[in-house]
């Protein structure tokens, strides 16, 4: 008998730890969001309308838009009902909930209602597993930077790189799926028009079990403000087997001063490193060197 009870707590371990984690990683948003500059919390989304761009140039004729971003309301635990009376991220439709077909509605609920009691593989949130968030995710966690080259954007997370395409090269077979994506781009003005096929349709919209599948595809517009401080980010996700109508997220990004993920690792955790040099990259301790829990940043 006691080894049988043994055998099935060994079998149990890999659930548990998910739970664990999937709690640790609640408390992290909690903190975060705590800790964020006061205007990240704002309550409302500004506007920033499509247009010229008169702002400085790269090179080779792109907006000049590198440096560090942030969202501005909340963390990516919930998409529809983000912070304290802010609105939803939905913009459109105007009841700002996802249109889902009854399946995956039931489906999106039986995700949020096993949040810390994942029973099965696929309840574990992908972010707690160290996957990427996915193509509209990113953009609602932590800050994180935009790098330009000729040809491409690069947009670099805290849970992976994302690289929009701008030679006007086809997307990659059908048949090869991304957890961000395929990305191709155009600047219009002062927009960033991107189409993203290829998805996985293994990420997440948020803690709140939101989904959408691999036959996803996402129509995104990065509309930035003359002033070059901030930019409205708005994906139309059309995905006919998951969602009776295209609906589209809008999330307000402004950019901050000096903000690096070493600074971010020190705001949150000061006292988890205990050499000179700073740690670069939180995730990269935690996810790739696998020395420190996920959910606390390898707090001790």
């Amino acid at each position: 008998m006691n080894n049988q009870i043994t055998k099935q707590a060994f079998r149990q371990r890999p659930l548990l730890l998910a739970a664990i984690l999937a709690g640790l990683a609640l408390a992290q948003g909690a903190l975060a969001d705590d800790t964020l500059p006061k205007f990240q919390r704002e309550k409302t989304v500004f506007q920033v309308d499509s247009g010229k761009w008169t702002g400085p140039r790269l090179k080779d004729g792109q907006p000049d838009v590198q440096g560090a971003w942030s969202n501005t309301i909340s963390n990516h635990s919930n998409l529809t009902k983000p912070g304290r009376d802010a609105p939803s991220r939905i913009s459109d439709p105007a009841d700002g909930q996802v249109p889902f077909q009854p399946w995956a509605r039931e489906k999106a609920e039986e995700f949020a209602s096993h949040l810390l009691d994942p029973i099965k593989p696929e309840y574990i949130e992908p972010l707690a597993r160290c996957a990427p968030g996915g193509p509209t995710k990113s953009f609602m966690w932590h800050g994180f930077d935009i790098r330009q080259y000729p040809g491409y954007v690069v947009l670099m997370f805290d849970s992976g790189t994302r690289v929009i395409h701008l030679d006007g090269k086809p997307h990659l077979p059908e048949k090869v799926k991304l957890w961000n994506g395929d990305s191709r781009g155009h600047w219009e003005g002062n927009t960033l028009v991107v189409e993203v096929r290829n998805v996985n349709g293994k990420a997440r919209f948020g803690r709140t079990g939101e989904f959408f599948s691999e036959n996803a595809k996402i129509s995104e517009r990065y509309v930035f403000d003359k002033d070059q401080q901030k930019f409205l980010y708005h994906a139309t996700y059309d995905d006919p087997t998951v969602f009776t109508r295209p609906f589209t997220i809008t999330i307000p990004l402004r950019r901050v001063e000096n903000f690096a993920h070493d600074n971010w690792n020190n705001i949150l955790f000061p006292a988890n490193h205990p050499g000179k040099e700073k740690i670069l990259e939180r995730y990269e301790q935690i996810c790739t060197e696998n020395n420190g829990g996920h959910g606390n940043g390898g707090v001790r």
